[in-house]
């Protein structure tokens, strides 16, 4: 990582006048900048990244180095890439050591399922001598394939795993949503393989295999042997707010998505509830 030279090095002689604005995660791109107080459109772009990647998810790290470089006259090189990676990483470490393990502490928002327990007031909040519902608590379930990503062998010879892991609770691990890989499989009927040649029901009673791709057998829902993640799977409360989500690998719309989604909301919120899904008539054979 390249730094400053002694030449544009700041110098303040007097400690009193240095406080934690002074202090910021320096990259390659603040090398032309020497002031301990630089303009606010550049100052943060780990911040500026990491808010544009979160509404933006196909922001790349790639397009973000190239338009600092504009915003400099720098001119764009590769190994800019794996210097700004590799502060944003530190950055992001920063941000959940102090964001979410001591500030959470303090607050006491650190204990099991606190997020979903808190998340929105409306659903999840009971009153005192409150007369039961019908449902205690609603929630909607689907899947999207937009987000994909491509398996690290697609650039290069050898596969590169990705050993990072995800530290917020929203997201189910892989290794959870696994659990429930075999159990669809024991409850699949001898004929589902026949599910695109179903005769045509009567009126009024429910077709989604002739209308819902993902309504039809595990079997059927594959995916292009160059993407790793495919999409992801998502739990959200009639508020919108997002409860759970989990990856979608290698594999499209499988059952084992929503079973370990619903599987872990039971676990917290109680039976008593309610779940929509756009193909829960199907579905509800499966549970």
């Amino acid at each position: 990582m390249p730094c400053l030279s002694s030449e544009d090095e700041p110098i303040c002689n007097d400690a009193d006048n240095v406080s934690l604005e002074d202090i910021e995660l320096v990259d390659v791109f603040s090398l032309r900048r020497t002031s301990l107080r630089p303009q606010s459109f550049h100052k943060f772009p780990n911040e500026t990244y990491r808010q544009s990647h979160r509404t933006c998810p196909q922001f790349s790290i790639q397009a973000q180095c190239k338009a600092l470089c504009h915003l400099h006259d720098i001119l764009y090189r590769p190994y800019f890439n794996t210097q700004f990676l590799d502060v944003f990483d530190i950055y992001l470490e920063i941000l959940y050591h102090v964001g979410d393990c001591i500030i959470k502490a303090e607050l006491k928002h650190d204990t099991p399922n606190w997020h979903l327990l808190n998340l929105c007031l409306c659903c999840f909040y009971k009153l005192e001598g409150e007369d039961n519902l019908a449902f205690e608590w609603l929630a909607t379930i689907d899947g999207n394939n937009s987000l994909k990503r491509w398996l690290a062998s697609m650039y290069s010879t050898s596969p590169c795993d990705d050993s990072q892991t995800c530290h917020s609770d929203y997201w189910l691990s892989r290794v959870k949503v696994d659990e429930f890989k075999n159990s669809v499989q024991t409850q699949s009927g001898p004929n589902d393989d026949n599910w695109g040649d179903v005769v045509q029901p009567e009126s009024g009673s429910f077709h989604c295999v002739d209308c819902w791709c993902n309504a039809g057998p595990d079997q059927h829902k594959c995916m292009f042997s160059v993407f790793d993640e495919t999409g992801i799977f998502i739990a959200a409360c009639r508020h919108w707010f997002i409860l759970l989500a989990c990856d979608m690998v290698k594999s499209g719309e499988l059952a084992k998505y929503p079973l370990a989604i619903i599987d872990h909301l039971l676990n917290i919120y109680g039976k008593n509830g309610g779940i929509t899904y756009d193909i829960g008539c199907a579905f509800s054979k499966t549970l």
